[in-house]
C-alpha cells in the first residue's frame, strides 16, 4: 500500500459510493466510464484489497474494506475542507467561487433578485448555485462540496441543529398559508369545510407533513392527505386546479399575478400561525465577505414576503 493516499482516486471512489454505479459517477464527474473503472482498479491495487463487488445488472456493493475506506475518506475530506477554510482565512484573499446550495423554491423565488442586487453592487465573486434539499445538503457542507447551504426547518427539532459541525444563521421565518384554488365571487372557505376535501402534502415522514399532523392534532382535526408530493410547485398546481387544499410557503404565492391565484382558508382563532425557519449553514470559521452579504440580502428578502 502506498504511504500517501491518492486524493483523485479517493474522490472517484466516493463518487461511485454516493452514486451507486460507475456510469452515474462518471456522468457526475465528467469522466468516461472507463476512466472511473480504471481509477477504482488503481485504488484497489494501491490498497491491496477488493473494495467493490461488481455484479452485472445490479448496483455495486461495498465490501467490508470498502465501507471502512468510505468512513476514513469522509473523515479525510472533512479535515481537508476545514484546512482550506483556515488557509483562506489566513490569506484573506477573495474567493474564486462560492458554492451555494439551496432548496428549489428559494432558488426560483429568492435568488434571482438577490443575484441581481449583488451584480448592481459590482461584486465580482462567482457564485455557483446548486439545487439541493436540506437533508441532502448538510453532508455536502461538512465535506466541503458546498460553502453555504440555504436550508429550512419546519419543526424546532429538525436538522440542522446546533453542533460543532456547522455555523447556523437564522434568516427569518417564512409564513405557511393554508390555501385552496380560486373561488371567484364566492366567500373564502373555512377550515371546517376543508375537512371534507382532499389535502396535499409531503410524504408520511417529510417535515411539512409532520408539521401538518402536529398542527392538526392541536386543533383536533384529521386532514385526509391523498395527494403526496415533495415538489411544492406540483403541490401548488394541484391546489390551483381545485383538486386539493394544502399548506404553501408564502414565497410561492406572492407576486405571481401572471398565474391563477389561490385563496387563503379562514382559520379559527385558536389556530396557531404556521411557518418554516430559513437558515444559512456553513462550516465553522471565518466566512468570506460575500457570504455575509448574501445572508443579509436573504434575510431582507424574507422580510419582504407578503403576509
Amino acid at each position: 500500500m502506498k504511504p500517501q493516499p491518492d486524493l483523485k482516486l479517493l474522490s472517484t471512489f466516493m463518487a461511485v459510493v454516493n452514486c451507486g454505479s460507475m456510469a452515474e459517477a462518471a456522468a457526475a464527474l465528467g469522466y468516461v466510464p472507463s476512466a472511473v473503472s480504471q481509477h477504482i482498479a488503481l485504488l484497489e491495487r494501491d490498497m491491496g484489497i477488493e473494495l467493490l463487488v461488481r455484479r452485472p445488472g445490479s448496483r455495486l456493493i461495498l465490501t467490508a474494506a470498502g465501507r471502512s475506506l468510505t468512513r476514513a475518506t469522509e473523515t479525510l475530506f472533512e479535515a481537508t475542507a476545514r484546512f482550506q477554510d483556515a488557509a483562506n482565512g489566513i490569506s484573506n484573499r477573495e474567493i474564486a467561487e462560492l458554492r451555494v446550495g439551496a432548496y428549489p423554491s428559494a432558488m426560483s423565488h429568492l435568488f434571482p433578485g438577490i443575484l441581481s442586487a449583488l451584480k448592481l453592487r459590482g461584486r465580482g465573486d462567482r457564485i455557483r448555485l446548486i439545487i439541493v434539499e436540506t437533508h441532502e445538503g448538510l453532508p455536502k457542507v461538512t465535506s466541503g462540496d458546498l460553502d453555504v447551504l440555504i436550508a429550512y426547518r419546519y419543526l424546532p427539532e429538525d436538522p440542522p441543529t446546533t453542533s460543532g459541525e456547522w455555523t447556523i444563521t437564522s434568516l427569518g421565518h417564512e409564513p405557511l398559508f393554508l390555501v385552496t384554488g380560486p373561488r371567484p365571487g364566492r366567500r373564502p372557505l373555512e377550515l371546517a369545510e376543508c375537512l371534507e376535501m382532499e389535502w396535499t402534502s409531503g410524504h408520511a415522514h417529510s417535515p411539512d407533513r409532520r408539521l401538518l399532523h402536529r398542527w392538526a392534532g392541536e386543533l383536533g382535526i384529521s386532514p385526509d392527505v391523498t395527494l403526496e408530493t415533495e415538489d411544492l410547485h406540483s403541490m401548488l398546481a394541484m391546489i390551483r386546479a381545485g383538486l386539493a387544499v394544502g399548506l404553501i410557503p408564502a414565497t410561492l404565492i406572492s407576486g405571481e399575478s401572471d398565474q391563477p391565484g389561490v385563496e387563503r382558508v379562514v382559520l379559527p382563532p385558536e389556530a396557531a400561525p404556521l411557518h418554516r425557519e430559513v437558515l444559512a449553514v456553513s462550516r465553522p470559521g471565518v466566512r468570506p465577505p460575500i457570504v455575509n452579504e448574501l445572508v443579509t440580502l436573504l434575510a431582507e428578502a424574507l422580510k419582504s414576503v407578503q403576509s
